[in-house]
């Protein structure tokens, strides 16, 4: 399972059509803000029924979010024992340096900015479901 986190409707669906035809089957939840997504993944609020063993493979993750940034999102699941170890791409349009490295800095896994051109935003989906969900071996979760 995969987790998109973004706010902009247009862009998840653009992901979701991306995923779709580029042939990866996983289910994608998709949660709009950052708040959402924290409580997706610590199973609260609204999701406080989620079971918390379902864990999943993979977090695409904006930066520019309301309520909750997307910085502030990976700095959470960073710490957080059942979440830390998590892969988590940061998708965004942030063109800004300072978020590049601060992403690395709070140990997101890879950093893509989302192309304008549709062909090449296929192509960058189609890479990244190859690797982060064939070619990639997940680490073990948190304890």
């Amino acid at each position: 399972m995969i987790l998109l986190v973004e706010d902009n409707v247009d862009d998840v669906e653009l992901t979701l059509r991306a995923l779709r035809r580029n042939r990866v089957a996983n289910r994608v939840d998709v949660v709009r803000d950052g708040a959402e997504a924290l409580d997706y993944l610590s199973c609260t609020g609204a999701y406080a029924d989620r079971d918390p063993r379902e864990i999943p493979q993979l977090v695409l993750l904006d930066l520019k979010l309301p309520k909750v940034s997307g910085l502030v999102v990976l700095e959470r699941l960073r710490a957080d024992p059942r979440t830390k170890r998590l892969p988590v791409v940061i998708l965004t349009s942030s063109n800004v340096e300072s978020d590049l490295a601060r992403s690395y800095d709070l140990g997101a896994n890879s950093y893509i900015r989302k192309p304008v051109d549709f062909a090449q935003f296929m192509e960058a989906v189609n890479q990244l479901g190859l690797y982060w969900l064939v070619l990639n071996e997940a680490p073990p979760q948190g304890e």
